[in-house]
Order: structure tokens, then C-alpha cells, then sequence
């Protein structure tokens, strides 16, 4: 279970900022002799190919340079597909086993726009460390805790001496730019790029409910939130942090692929309160969508809806079963 309440919640239940269906990229880095830099921030999970070699080499799932034989270290840039305040970045060397590097650091700065890849390799730009070299180990997914409350658009990985890295996660809050909330302005308080996040949910064996909010609708059944099959009283449920306090005007559901395990009926509430004193079994929920049926790979919408400002939103799904999207539409409260 997610619990953001709890001061020890690991930093891996956070978005992955840099995730590539989010607009992550690697821009450059100086060398990626043996395996080419994009790789990093592939979804899959890094594979291993026995005996497969390219004209450069042995063939690595990830970013790999070439053995350094003079003094320096290697680097790539990332560009963040949702800017944000880090909180941790998880660098996996796995199959790098006698080519891994011995540390790694990584600096950041903050842009407006979309800056050229000319602009961040120059000398223009103002990078901080965000971590300091930190020890690696190899074939091994190194989780690595961030401290800092600045928010970001670009990352510097820094590899010391040289090596490979399979993947490169960095997880964090989303921090949007101030002028999406607006007043007056429709968006959709749930969604991640705005914000939103899941806090907390009573199940998520088949599907992390963070893809609730993922922008686009969802590709396959597992791009959803999925619980195992109930066998006994109760029901599942999830609560959203919104982005912003904020009146909920309409509500979207999506059960796009799934047909044989969708839910029977969903219920939706609402809770104003402060993140501080935030507790899912203390809070006061309020009915938003009275309790109803739902149908199998079909999108609902639920206007009408009773005012009031909301910091949550709770969706409850009778017994079981996957959403693959909430759309919480509203307008950030004054």
C-alpha cells in the first residue's frame, strides 16, 4: 500500500519525472561509444542478450562509454518530462558487472522554454549539485535519496570514471508552471503533469494506481490501476491528492481494456484538509458520485456535481477490479 502520510514512504511510489511518455530525454552526453545514451530511460526493464555483439562490442541494454584513459569523468543530460522538485533518483546497472562506474553525481538547474542542447553543454547554464558522488554498485538497481526543495527541469548524471548505466529513474514531485492554475481556469486537478498524485490505495497487485493519472488514454490493460480478485467482504479504493484545492465541476472514468475485470460499480468522495493532518481513516468524506454501475472498456462522465472545495478525492470500486483513468475537472478554489 502507498502511504504518503507516513514520513518513511519510499521515494520509488513517486512519478518517474524523466519518464519518456512523459517528454523525459536524454539531449547529449560526451560519450556513448559502446551503448547509445537513450537507452537510460527506457520503460523496460533492462535485458541481457547472451552472445549478441555489435561492431563496437558486447551489446548492453543502457548507456555505455568507452574506457577512460585520462583524467575526467563521463556525463549525459536529461531533460525532465515534468519539471519538479527531486526527491530521489534510482541509477540501475544491471549486467554491468566489471563495467559499471565507481560513483555518480548529479547536478540540475531550472529553465524556462525549451532551451537548446547547445544552451545546456555550454557555459551559460548554472548547475548544482543535486547529489553528491555517491558509491554504485553493480547489477544492482542503486536507490539514491535526494535532499532538496528546488524545483528543476534538467538533470547532469555524472559517471566517475566511465561505464554503463542501464537505467536512469528520477523520481519526485511535479511542480507545473504557476500560470496552469489561473483562476477561473478548467483543468484537471487530478492529473500528474498538474500535480496530482495518488496517495494512498487498499490494493495494487496488477497495476500501480498512479497510472490513473497519466496523461492520454491508457495503451493496454496494464497501463491501468488493477486489483487482485477480492474473495471476502469489502471493497477497493484509492484517494488522490489534488494539485490544488479546488471545486470539482465533472468527473471522467475511464475502463478502457478492461472487459472481463472491470468493476461492477464505483462510488467517489471528496475530503477538504490540509496535507499536513492528512489521515485516509480519520478524514471526512463527503458523497461526490453516489454509488453506481459501470460498464466494461467504456468512458464516463458524471456532471452535475454537488459544489464544495476538495484537497482529495477518494474513488471506491465495488468489489474489485481496473480503471485505467480519473479525470477530476475543476477550478482551483481563491
Amino acid at each position: 500500500m502507498i502511504d504518503a502520510s507516513n514520513p518513511s514512504l519510499v521515494f520509488t511510489h513517486l512519478p518517474d519525472l524523466a519518464a519518456e511518455r512523459l517528454g523525459g530525454a536524454v539531449l547529449a552526453a560526451n560519450d556513448e561509444f559502446f551503448a547509445p545514451k537513450d537507452a537510460m530511460l527506457k520503460p523496460t526493464k533492462p535485458e541481457w542478450r547472451e552472445g549478441v555483439y555489435t561492431e563496437r562490442g558486447k551489446w548492453m541494454d543502457g548507456w555505455e562509454t568507452r574506457r577512460r584513459r585520462d583524467p575526467g569523468y563521463d556525463w549525459a543530460i536529461v531533460r525532465l518530462g515534468l519539471a519538479g522538485i527531486v526527491r530521489g533518483v534510482v541509477i540501475d546497472t544491471s549486467f554491468f558487472t566489471g563495467n559499471y562506474p565507481e560513483q555518480a553525481s548529479v547536478d540540475a538547474c531550472a529553465l524556462p522554454g525549451t532551451p537548446s542542447t547547445e544552451l545546456l553543454v555550454g557555459p551559460d547554464v548554472e548547475w548544482f549539485s543535486l547529489l553528491s558522488p555517491s558509491k554504485l554498485a553493480g547489477n544492482t538497481a542503486n536507490v539514491l535519496e535526494v535532499i532538496s526543495d528546488r524545483r528543476v527541469t534538467h538533470l547532469r548524471l555524472n559517471i566517475f570514471p566511465d561505464g554503463g548505466v542501464a537505467r536512469f529513474r528520477v523520481h519526485g514531485d511535479v511542480v507545473p508552471d504557476a500560470r496552469v492554475f489561473a483562476p477561473g481556469r478548467e483543468i484537471d486537478l487530478a492529473a500528474l503533469e498538474n500535480g496530482g498524485r495518488v496517495v494512498t490505495c487498499s490494493d495494487m497487485h496488477y497495476g500501480n494506481p498512479q497510472n490513473l493519472l497519466m496523461p492520454g488514454r491508457s495503451t493496454h490493460m496494464g497501463d491501468g490501476w488493477e486489483t487482485k480478485r477480492r474473495r471476502g467482504p469489502g471493497h477497493d479504493w484509492t484517494i488522490v491528492r489534488l494539485a490544488r484545492r479546488g471545486t470539482v465541476e465533472r468527473i471522467e472514468l475511464d475502463t478502457d481494456h478492461y472487459k472481463g475485470n472491470a468493476p461492477g460499480r464505483v462510488m467517489l468522495e471528496t475530503a477538504d484538509i490540509p496535507d499536513a493532518s492528512f489521515d485516509a481513516q480519520s478524514a471526512e468524506w463527503r458523497e461526490l458520485v453516489a454509488e453506481q454501475a459501470v460498464q466494461p472498456h467504456s468512458r464516463h462522465r458524471f456532471d452535475d456535481l454537488k459544489p464544495g472545495a476538495a484537497t482529495h478525492v477518494r474513488l471506491n470500486i465495488y468489489p474489485d477490479g481496473g480503471v485505467a483513468r480519473l479525470r477530476v475537472f475543476g477550478r482551483v478554489a481563491p
